[in-house]
């Protein structure tokens, strides 16, 4: 490679270098400065918005680099946006919070930054190494931030059961990847992609699709792969499980459309059609029938997020470029509303994790009516309420497929929202409808509250215009 193609390259690759120089200097400031806490929240926020800004004016500068390794531009544009802006939400709505929490540590945002370009690694990858590399990067970090607070038992149960799950599915991932490479004799994405068709005879290389997508269904915490999801979301810290349930969740999805793209052009079958058609079955049913008995908001956002999988995996199993456009939009709006949501959870919730059940949200319209308002907005948005962002997304992917001629999985998803309506407008009814019964103060955060303001005002946008960005979208799909 002469130079002017690798200063090229390096160009291409500006937002992952931002987040590479932020991170090695946020460790200098923690090293050598003394309140290196009040600098790097701030510090953060200036490389993660940097990052996303630089990658939303380059979303047409597609290339290829690094021998075909690594893409930028398009799909891996979208995302970097995406994980970017909702790193910006939670360094916003994690200020003031951690210091609530108990782990008002530098360590805690440069841990941000890191999983951040795992993050983009993952969703800019064209081989299988580059997608372990990006995942295990991701993956360290949330186990490292489940369990920041080593005071508190449930924190440190969080840490343990996501390391010793995500390293059992991590495990999934790479025999995978070692069936995968002995069949194909290549970890290039494009080759594999290019030759699926004659790859797909081949008993082995299935095998190691599936196991690789076994893999990733727990990264995205579908059912039945599931089972850390509850008691990590309630252990870890509300802006931590913020994080892990909206960035965490799309870089898995980036890495499964990436897979699956030798299927969603219409050239080749959809082998695992059946896999994602079943697990998206189960995840919405599951998650919204259990999510109604759950009375600690972490946890019923818990299996919400299980049921939210099982919708956007109706677009994997549609297996069309109208699915995977839909599932990257679903992941924009089901991004901002999650992550309002808990950003209101940050502030509502006391010290020692106090202030987590349902009924510290009786008659909160009247101690404090903008936080009860958004929430409301966030819920009926998740709920899928028409004329919000939730709503647009499921309808995206419902009509994928059915254009795929399986109508049956949409009937099971829109009834799956009815019955997901319930735990989301019981909230309301609490915040608006009921007296409250305990006296507590809600945390002053003007950091926070700014989160939640932009959170809401993008749920809301995304809601009035939703064409303007699934054209976009659709436009680096194909």
């Amino acid at each position: 490679m002469n130079m002017v193609n690798y200063f090229q390259e390096l160009q291409y690759i500006t937002p992952e270098l931002i987040l590479g120089l932020g991170i090695c200097l946020a460790v200098v400031f923690e090293m050598y400065i003394k309140k290196s806490e009040n600098i790097l929240p701030w510090f953060s926020i200036l490389v993660v918005l940097s990052a996303g800004v630089y990658s939303l004016v380059t979303l047409n500068l597609k290339a290829v680099v690094f021998n075909g390794m690594f893409t930028v531009g398009g799909n891996a544009g979208v995302f970097n946006v995406l994980f970017n802006f909702s790193a910006v939400l939670v360094i916003l709505s994690s200020k003031d919070y951690i210091k609530k929490y108990g782990s008002y540590f530098g360590e805690y945002y440069i841990l941000i930054l890191s999983s951040v370009l795992g993050m983009m690694l993952m969703a800019g990858a064209k081989d299988l190494f580059m997608v372990f590399l990006g995942l295990e990067l991701m993956s360290i970090c949330f186990y490292i931030l489940a369990g920041i607070n080593r005071g508190k038992i449930f924190a440190n149960e969080a840490s343990l059961k996501y390391f010793l799950l995500g390293a059992f599915a991590t495990g999934f991932i790479v025999y995978g990847i070692a069936l995968i490479y002995g069949t194909a004799q290549t970890t290039s994405i494009d080759s594999i992609v290019k030759n699926f068709g004659n790859l797909s005879s081949n008993i082995l290389f299935v095998v190691g699709m599936l196991l690789f997508l076994i893999g990733f269904s727990f990264k995205i915490a579908a059912f039945p792969f599931h089972m850390w999801v509850p008691d990590v979301y309630q252990g870890s810290s509300t802006t931590v499980a913020g994080l892990m349930s909206t960035g965490g969740k799309a870089a898995a999805f980036s890495v499964l459309i990436i897979a699956l793209g030798a299927v969603f052009p219409g050239t080749n079958k959809n082998l695992f059609q059946p896999y994602f058609a079943v697990i998206a079955t189960l995840s919405m049913i599951y998650g919204s029938i259990v999510a109604i008995s759950q009375n600690n908001l972490k946890r019923m956002l818990a299996y919400s997020s299980i049921a939210h999988a099982g919708y956007m995996s109706i677009g994997l199993a549609a297996g069309n470029y109208e699915s995977v456009a839909g599932i990257i939009f679903y992941l924009a709006a089901y991004t901002f509303m999650n992550l309002g949501a808990f950003g209101i959870i940050s502030l509502v919730e006391g010290e020692n994790d106090s202030n987590l059940e349902i009924k510290y949200y009786a008659g909160l319209n009247n101690r404090h009516p903008a936080l009860a308002a958004f929430m409301s907005l966030f819920m009926f948005a998740l709920a899928g309420l028409p004329p919000f962002a939730g709503f647009f997304g499921k309808y995206y992917v419902f009509i994928s497929a059915i254009e795929s001629g399986m109508t049956w999985l949409a009937i099971i998803g829109v009834l799956s929202s009815a019955i997901s309506a319930y735990f989301y407008i019981r909230i309301v009814i609490y915040m608006y409808f009921k007296e409250s019964e305990v006296e507590f103060e809600i945390t002053r955060s003007k950091t926070g509250m700014l989160s939640v303001v932009i959170a809401g005002t993008l749920v809301i946008l995304i809601g009035l215009f939703p064409g303007s960005l699934l054209d976009v979208i659709i436009s680096f799909v194909k």
